[in-house]
Parts: structure tokens; sequence; C-alpha cells
């Protein structure tokens, strides 16, 4: 099913990302991972593409062996960054022929390259001009990245919107959120949006935090930032994993609840391919609970 039409359907969904794993031992481990999580019954799960489209051919065949062994809706991301038209067309049919409706279209991260060497093949220049292209060849329905804080290449939050405005106009029919761990950057995002005229879904998407130091990568990588009192919390407890892995899971549930009280159309989750904190939290947000300030009025 299309998730545009899930998005109609469903009053909130929740959803998983994974990455094509680099050995069989690690494809084994990923297979169990995402059927471990079939019981809490995902509305989908996407499937990245290397830099410069470098697992391609591995993201094709994952979210094709998802949607059937599994039965679970999957999503192939798709960049063109690293491809040539002809590539690209490839891929989309290949993705239609196996039967997947969702795409999630994205320039994609250029590749490390010495001096000297060629620069990778870009059939498009921006997201947009991609989007476009598939709208107009194929029935996918279309996701595309949307960015609370900007995308690190936007010199501003406004020329950012513009951008995302952009890539709604081409065709989006939902977005999804670079991971965050504040929610008052998603609400701005959705207050900017909003007076941009974007009124696309937008999938709040968070990450839970299983080790400080490998958050701290992850965001000096994608321009997000970690609010100093839990950058603070974390550090004291650094060298303890039990501890980390439990605040990680603790502050990803409370914005989690927040975000859906709010209205967020659903939960995108950043699993880095496990599958223990995503269980917990979605577990924790599957259990009946009481709002504070309803407990007040």
């Amino acid at each position: 099913m299309k998730i545009g039409q899930l998005l109609k359907e469903k009053r909130q969904i929740f959803s998983f990302e994974f990455f094509p794993p680099k050995t069989d031992e690690g494809e084994n481990k990923l297979f169990e991972t995402i059927e471990n999580l079939r019981e809490l019954g995902p509305s989908f799960v996407s499937v990245t593409y290397g830099a410069g489209g470098s697992t391609r051919d591995k993201t094709v065949g994952w979210v094709s062996r998802i949607k059937k062994e599994l039965g679970i809706e999957a999503m192939a991301h798709i960049t063109c960054t690293g491809t040539s038209l002809e590539n690209l067309k490839t891929i989309l049919n290949r993705l239609r022929d196996n039967g997947i409706e969702n795409v999630l279209a994205l320039r994609g991260d250029k590749p490390k390259q010495a001096d000297g060497e060629t620069p990778p093949l870009q059939c498009f220049a921006h997201t947009n001009e991609l989007i476009e292209f598939i709208r107009s060849s194929y029935d996918f329905c279309i996701g595309a990245a949307a960015f609370p804080e900007g995308h690190t290449e936007s010199p501003s939050l406004e020329v950012d919107t513009k951008y995302l405005k952009l890539k709604a106009s081409a065709g989006t029919d939902f977005f999804i959120t670079q991971l965050f761990f504040d929610n008052r950057l998603y609400f701005a995002l959705l207050d900017r949006a909003a007076q941009a005229g974007v009124e696309r879904p937008i999938i709040p998407g968070i990450m839970p935090i299983t080790s400080a130091d490998q958050v701290e990568r992850f965001t000096s990588l994608c321009g997000a930032t970690i609010p100093q009192d839990l950058r603070d919390r974390l550090h004291g407890i650094k060298d303890d994993a039990d501890a980390v892995m439990e605040l990680g899971i603790e502050h990803a549930t409370r914005q989690c609840r927040e975000l859906l009280l709010k209205g967020a159309p659903g939960i995108h989750f950043y699993t880095l391919n496990r599958s223990s904190a995503t269980r917990t939290i979605l577990k924790r947000l599957k259990t009946p609970f009481k709002d504070p300030m309803m407990m007040n009025s």
C-alpha cells in the first residue's frame, strides 16, 4: 500500500529505517531484527541508499525481500548522486516490477574523493528535479526529507524552507524529518512549512540514543544539535552503556509522546539496524498513559 494512503487511513503510523549490511552475517542479523519488530505492526520500513548510490542493488533486494517474505510495506531510498539517468531508470523499473510502491527521493551524499578524481555521476542537481522525474514517469508514492534545523548546506532556514516548498510542488506526497532531540525544532518546522503553503504530512524522525560517542558523531555529520541538558546527562554516564541506553529510551519516549499528543502523523525510527531500543520505546508508547496536562484540567 502507498504510504500516502496509510497516512490518510490511520491516525498515527510507526515506521523503521534500516541500512543494507556489508556482510552475510550482518544480513542475517538484519533480517532477524526486522522479524523481531514485525510483531509491533510497523506501517512500513525503509532501506537506505549508500553514499553515491553504493548500495543500490542491495537496497532493491532488501525492500523486495521485506515486502515479499515478511509482508511489511517497504520504501526504498533513491538518490540522484552517483548514478546516470539510465541507471536510475533501471533501479526504478526493478522496484516497480517487484511490487514496491514507495520511494524516498534524496539528492544523496557525495562519496569522498581524492584530489584529481573524477566527480561522481549526478543525473539531477537537486532533489526536486529527481521528484519531478519520478512523478512524471512512474506511479510511486514519493517521500522526501525535511530538516528541522536546516540542511547543512542551506545558508538559512528561509532558504531551507524554499527548497521544502520546491520538493512539495514537484510532487512529494509526504516528508520525513532528519533526526532531532528537541521537539520545539519540529514544531517550528511545521510553522515554517505552513507559512510557505506546504500542506504535505511531515513525519518526525527519531533516533534513540544508544551510545554517547555515536550520537556525537551522527549529529556532527548531519548538523543536528543535542540540547545542553541532555548532553550534560549523557557525559555524566557515557561509560555506563546500560545507563546511556535507558536515558536514550527515556528521552525518545518522552519526545514521541509529546509529538503524538500534539498531532504528529506518526514516528519514523532511525534504528541503526538494532531492535532493542525501538521495541522498548514503541511498547511504552502503546501502553496507556495519562497526559500530565490533562490531569490538571
